[in-house]
């Protein structure tokens, strides 16, 4: 199952929030309140945000976090690898022992789905979460990967 971590997952939320607040910084107990999230984890998630780039700390009684960089320039994908490493869809793509390598007949299309899904993170960035349709030009269809910037269908119909 693909599936994000809770810190991936809450550094999108913060930063989605940081994103709308533009200017104006926000705590760290203004995001946790405001979106339910445990102090401590997102403390720690905004540190490694910060030590990455995406985070400016302000100091004072307004202080707290703002965005350090464009938020249309950051992707999905980048906040993904920051705090989760590198995204992997199956074991066969980071190493070749594989029982079944031989005889296996999905790894060159799941290779493609991987990378479709890497173009698809890539191509969100924090300004399109705060949009009612993240995804960028519409939703792909069932069956679809991104390859060679055409979309191509993996599926028989």
């Amino acid at each position: 199952m693909l599936k994000l971590t809770k810190k991936a997952d809450y550094s999108l939320i913060a930063l989605r929030h940081l994103a709308l607040a533009g200017e104006r910084a926000a705590s760290a107990k203004e995001i946790g309140d405001t979106y339910h999230i445990p102090l401590p984890i997102l403390s720690k998630v905004l540190q490694k945000l910060g030590k990455a780039g995406f985070l400016l700390s302000v100091q004072g009684t307004n202080g707290g976090y703002k965005l350090a960089r464009d938020p249309n320039l950051i992707s999905v994908l980048e906040v993904i690898r920051v705090v989760d490493g590198p995204v992997i869809l199956t074991a066969c793509f980071t190493h070749d022992k594989c029982d079944q390598s031989g005889q296996c007949t999905v790894k060159e299309p799941l290779r493609k789905v991987h990378e479709g899904i890497l173009r698809l993170l890539e191509g969100i960035t924090i300004t399109a979460l705060t949009k009612d349709d993240p995804l960028p030009q519409g939703n792909p269809p069932p069956g679809a990967v991104f390859g060679g910037g055409h979309l191509t269908q993996i599926l028989p119909s």
